[in-house]
């Protein structure tokens, strides 16, 4: 782990690169419009790890995101690990579902689509070299990532030194939102509707967005007496209409469960 003042001092060295990777999250685009208007002649690099089904609204804010920091935001496919062609139709999560893992869809207990879409396409976009990776952990927030107990990390390869300046400059989610305010760009469209509660996640996007619903519903299956769901033992339409009876509130934007690489 380094301090921000580390981390920025080495920005003349060029054997050192600096990542911010993006989730199309508030916390990490943030992150990118600090680093711009703070440090505007550090050679950051700014990256997406897309899994091709993000949401409309994901896509949108990365777009606006990439020209108010007037520099290309890489876009990872978990597809160029596997030396395979990107083409239209062809979409990295259907390949590891369906070639790699059986139709065992990912869940809270097993999120190997964090694994192989998000964080193993980043470390091999940084491969050797030394890098420092800028996380958007707010001073405010405590949340477990991916690794259990420990500081959130995106990889915990040792040439990756993670960095957080949220917490070294005591940013908090006040902090946060004035700063994307400031720019125009303010919080994603999705958080006026999405929720990390499960359920009520479910039942939010088939709401908003229909047609993604279905799609998530095309994955679910029964074979050979066993039965492939998003969540252990409830069809995605069940877990729906459960949480619409429920009628649960809006979480709030500052929702600190769930996993911390996709929604940082």
């Amino acid at each position: 782990m380094a301090t921000l003042q580390e981390a920025v001092a080495s920005g003349s060295d060029p054997s050192v690169r600096h990542i911010v990777s993006l989730s199309g999250g508030k916390d990490s685009s943030a992150l990118a419009v600090l680093m711009k208007q703070r440090f505007p002649d550090l050679p950051v690099e700014y990256v997406f790890c897309d899994t091709e089904y993000e949401l409309p609204e994901t896509y949108e804010y990365l777009d606006r995101l990439e020209a108010y920091l007037g520099k290309k935001i890489v876009r990872l496919n978990g597809l160029d690990m596997l030396r395979i062609a990107r083409k239209p139709g062809r979409k990295a999560f259907d390949v590891w579902l369906k070639e790699y893992y059986g139709g065992f869809l990912p869940n809270p207990r097993s999120r190997w689509c964090t694994r192989v879409l998000k964080i193993k396409p980043f470390e091999e976009f940084i491969g050797n070299s030394t890098a420092y990776s800028y996380i958007g952990i707010r001073y405010d927030e405590k949340r477990d990532g991916y690794v259990a107990k420990k500081p959130v990390v995106i990889s915990d390869r040792p040439n990756i030194t993670p960095c957080y300046p949220f917490k070294d400059l005591k940013l908090g989610l006040s902090d946060i939102q004035s700063l994307l305010e400031s720019t125009g760009l303010g919080f994603p469209g999705y958080y006026k509707w999405r929720s990390r509660s499960g359920g009520y996640l479910w039942a939010r996007l088939r709401q908003n967005h229909p047609g993604l619903f279905e799609s998530a519903k095309g994955f679910e299956k029964e074979e050979g007496g066993r039965r492939y769901t998003w969540v252990q033992g409830k069809a995605l339409t069940e877990i729906a209409d459960a949480a619409d009876l429920a009628g649960e509130p809006v979480a709030p934007a500052d929702s600190g469960d769930g996993c911390a690489v996709c929604h940082l």
